[in-house]
């Protein structure tokens, strides 16, 4: 898991955050990244990041546009339980 701290939101920052966000739905699909969250007051986003190493961690945050603007700090899981979404397949009947 790793945590960011945020800083205030300047210019630069909010212009960088369609792209972020466009970036993190890329991720979640690919199955890089499997939860993203942004706590009520902006200042702390949370990110559970499937990777082996801490190496592969680094290279996915460095894809993040905003990464320049946060502070990350890795945190080792264990494991991580959620809520799998899953799509019933299609029927032609």
């Amino acid at each position: 898991m790793v945590e960011f701290d945020l800083p205030s939101f300047t210019e630069e920052f909010v212009a960088r955050i369609p792209a972020q966000r466009l970036k993190i739905n890329e991720l979640l699909v690919a199955g890089k990244i499997h939860s993203y969250s942004l706590s009520l007051d902006r200042s702390r986003l949370w990110c559970i990041i499937n990777a082996d190493t801490e190496i592969d961690v680094l290279d996915i945050i460095d894809e993040f546009p905003l990464k320049d603007f946060m502070y990350s700090t890795i945190h080792p899981l264990m494991f991580s339980n959620g809520v799998a979404f899953k799509i019933p397949a299609f029927s032609l009947n």
